[in-house]
């Protein structure tokens, strides 16, 4: 296991980054396990290239991230800021993986996905579950959340260490004007147009955090480098939710 750990550290040092989703731009760095929630998860697309997504622990033995970071071979740390460092991180290879069922590929819609991890997680300061939101929940046009990632700088390199930025949730119109695929029921329209904040490649899967609850997951972006982005919104699957970690 560490061997095939310090593999997959080597590769990803020296491949070019392919997957789709999230790359924090303009934000900052993590304080050091201040998001012990947070996975990074590796897996190989179709081609063979190594993929890397978000995630987060909802269960001790589940984490959850977008339908689209879905491969083969996939894989969790849990417990790390440095990704290159392996102190207090944990390994895990995936046992199964379900994307929704309705997830649609092209459109990217009902982009959420649980991954039932080989072995349940050792919970400790560094690596914990986070909340999930009810149902009735309603993530509203005006507030400001977070997402964290390790995925590529604005200069196109990769970071080793945590980064995050602040959010704001925009209202449905400004994403039904640039995706027409965009469903205000089941997505989140996130991210000022003139704010240099955004995400967008190696982020994706990722939680929007918002009151230390996961309200949503890092889907897709509509232009390169320009917010807005549009985000799974979790509360509307909390049935699919709890139906399918019955069943993994």
């Amino acid at each position: 296991m560490k061997r095939m750990f310090l593999l997959l550290v080597f590769l990803l040092a020296v491949l070019p980054v392919q997957a789709e989703g999230g790359k924090i731009i303009w934000g900052t760095e993590s304080k050091p396990h201040s998001r012990p929630y947070m996975a990074f998860i590796n897996f190989y697309d179709s081609n063979l290239n190594i993929m890397r997504c978000g995630g987060f622990l909802v269960k001790e033995d589940i984490v959850m991230t977008a339908a689209h970071c879905h491969g083969s071979n996939i894989n969790v740390t849990l417990g790390a800021h440095n990704i290159r460092e392996q102190k207090n991180t944990q390994f895990i290879p995936v046992l199964k993986a379900k994307p929704h069922q309705g997830y649609n590929p092209v459109t990217l819609v009902n982009d959420i996905m649980l991954l039932k991890l080989k072995h349940k997680a050792q919970l400790n300061s560094v690596v914990k579950t986070i909340a999930l939101p009810n149902s009735k929940d309603w993530v509203r046009p005006g507030q400001v959340c977070t997402v964290a990632g390790w995925g590529t700088l604005e200069n196109c390199t990769l970071p080793n260490t945590l980064q995050e930025v602040e959010l704001e949730v925009q209202k449905g119109q400004t994403c039904y004007g640039m995706s027409k695929s965009y469903d205000d029921s089941i997505q989140l329209c996130v991210g000022n147009p003139n704010e240099k904040k955004a995400t967008a490649w190696g982020d994706s899967g990722g939680p929007f955090v918002c009151g230390g609850v996961a309200q949503g997951i890092v889907s897709y972006h509509l232009c390169p480098w320009k917010p807005t982005r549009i985000f799974t919104r979790i509360s509307s699957f909390i049935p699919w939710i709890q139906k399918t970690m019955k069943l993994l």
